[in-house]
């Protein structure tokens, strides 16, 4: 009997877009898996931070690659990041390590190594189906996926709901660190603009509820109908 292929939901765009909550909010609705890819690129960053690695030089991020032993799970009722015995599921999330998640993120050979990590997780899935979040996840690591959504706000929603999470961040502060964070992620992909095939869902109007059921009305109109 050949294996079941999970039903896999791209889901990219801009820092502070609600890519991640929104995600795991959709796949808890829909009893899908869910992949936080932004994670492991942040793990690394700790994992780099860690062990003394100068973020600044890649031929250094690559060298970290061999020691940097991640897991992370994708129940999105609950998961887990880990490194190594270290659980750094809230670590990950510090302003320090978003200050340099782009350093390690823009290194051509560590986006090739995880982008096959991300696969196979993918390919793995138990669940009947796997929502997977992040950035040029429609175009580069799924790019044959049925259901390919580009989820985006404007820059001063993106920031006021980021701001809201981090506790003592000012609006402008935190709008000036995802410019930082747009200008930087951009030499590496473009997560602005829906690439053929793939469906915004722009949520500067929308709050996080009605956000959730935009991105399931478009899985539900791309999938197969039965019976």
């Amino acid at each position: 009997m050949s294996p079941v292929i999970p039903f896999v939901v791209a889901v990219d765009g801009p820092a502070g877009s609600g890519k991640s909550s929104v995600s795991k909010e959709v796949a808890r609705r829909l009893g899908y898996g869910f992949l936080d890819t932004g994670a492991a690129y942040r793990a690394l960053a700790w994992h780099a931070e860690a062990s003394g690695v100068d973020t600044d030089d890649a031929a250094s991020v690559i060298s970290s690659l061999a020691s940097f032993d991640y897991r992370i799970g994708t129940d999105p009722t609950g998961y887990a990041v880990h490194v190594g015995e270290t659980e750094v599921t809230d670590a990950i999330r510090d302003p320090r390590i978003s200050a340099v998640v782009s350093r390690v993120a823009r290194v051509p050979e560590v986006r090739t190594y995880l982008i096959e990590q991300f696969r196979s997780s993918m390919a793995g899935e138990s669940r009947p189906g796997i929502v997977v979040e992040g950035r040029d996840i429609t175009t580069v690591v799924a790019p044959d996926a049925p259901v390919r959504i580009l989820l985006t706000a404007s820059p001063e929603v993106r920031a006021a709901r980021r701001s809201a999470e981090l506790v003592g961040s000012s609006t402008a502060d935190v709008g000036e660190q995802i410019r930082r964070r747009d200008e930087a992620d951009a030499r590496v992909v473009d997560f602005m603009t829906a690439a053929e095939g793939v469906t915004t869902v722009d949520s500067t109007k929308l709050d996080f509820d009605q956000t959730v059921e935009a991105v399931i009305g478009v899985i539900r109109s791309f999938q197969p109908v039965t019976g």
